[in-house]
């Protein structure tokens, strides 16, 4: 229930961890192309709307219109840039988290809806890379990347602390997200998702 963001250059004008707790708010980022812009954002740690269109493959004025909704919001921001042509846009916040959400049935509705979209856009993104797996360029990732599961018996507080260990691994990496001078060579972006999902036991009990 959170979503990790690096800080854009610079320090960021909104919190380092910002609470999603309006369901308004949720709904309006759970759309797909705000996802995705903004992910944009976090991984460029900036750029201008025609880069963004051209990245995503959509129009200049859509990517414009839903950077402006991401800034309605409060999920993005218009920096000075290099030249008066056009302003580039920023990321806000470094890591956004929903936890507490769904102590309404509305935030409940509307946290489900931007999981669910990330979800999808996870599996868009794995699909993609499965198309490009076997290219000679990617044989040092063929191996060590994809589709990882296992079924654990766990309890609720086994999970929390899964949980926290997870974050505790990713630490060391964090600040390659802000600093490009800190990232190896070989380093590129990589997607990593945790999912835990407790299954329905089946009618015996198993």
């Amino acid at each position: 229930m959170s979503l990790e963001t690096p800080e854009a250059d610079g320090p960021p004008a909104g919190p380092a961890r910002r609470v999603l707790d309006d369901p308004v708010v949720l709904r309006a980022f759970a759309h797909p192309v705000r996802l995705a812009l903004h992910r944009l954002l976090v991984r460029e740690g900036g750029c201008s709307a025609a880069y963004a269109a051209r990245e995503l493959g959509i129009s200049q004025a859509l990517a414009s219109h839903h950077l402006h909704q991401l800034a309605k919001y409060g999920f993005a921001e218009q920096v000075a840039g290099a030249d008066r042509r056009e302003k580039p846009w920023r990321a806000l916040s470094t890591s956004l988290t929903w936890v507490g959400a769904d102590s309404t049935d509305e935030g409940a509705v509307a946290a489900d809806l931007l999981e669910q979209t990330l979800v999808e856009q996870t599996v868009s993104h794995l699909l993609t890379w499965q198309q490009l797996r076997r290219e000679p360029e990617q044989k040092s990732w063929q191996d060590v990347v994809g589709l990882d599961t296992s079924l654990l018996y766990l309890t609720s507080e086994e999970v929390a602390e899964l949980g926290k260990q997870f974050d505790e691994l990713c630490r060391p990496f964090v600040a390659r997200r802000q600093d490009p001078a800190l990232r190896p060579e070989q380093a590129r972006p990589v997607e990593v998702t945790l999912l835990m999902v407790p299954l329905t036991r089946t009618s015996s009990g198993a």
